[in-house]
């Protein structure tokens, strides 16, 4: 082991380990009037177009992948504090009932 690795390992830690949180919201929805895959995309697009860029934010479908009737979507913020990730997640539970053309059946939540 170099002298280098040595005094790094030997030094008190100097900044205090931050401990990432991390909020998943599960959408259940219900659509109407999908022919095929294609038009239940396109209703869901804007889910991946809005959050789906955001460096706090994971947005995935996942469940009912096949199904023309319904859709289950998982979005996942990570943060520093549960109480911001709570601010977040309602923010966009509030702008997906806006934006998207399909009734939500159910709304989970979890903070990890």
């Amino acid at each position: 082991m170099s002298d280098t690795l040595r005094r790094l390992l030997a030094e008190p830690r100097q900044h205090p380990a931050i401990t990432p949180h991390i909020g998943v919201l599960t959408l259940h929805f219900q659509l109407y009037g999908c022919d095929d895959l294609k038009a239940k995309r396109k209703v869901f697009a804007p889910l991946r177009v809005l959050w789906g860029k955001e460096p706090d934010v994971a947005v995935a479908e996942t469940a009912d992948l096949e199904a023309l009737d319904c859709a289950t979507w998982t979005i996942a913020v990570l943060g520093t504090s549960s109480q911001l990730i709570s601010q977040r997640l309602d923010l966009i539970e509030k702008a997906i009932e806006e934006k998207i053309d399909a009734a939500i059946l159910e709304v989970q939540r979890e903070l990890l």
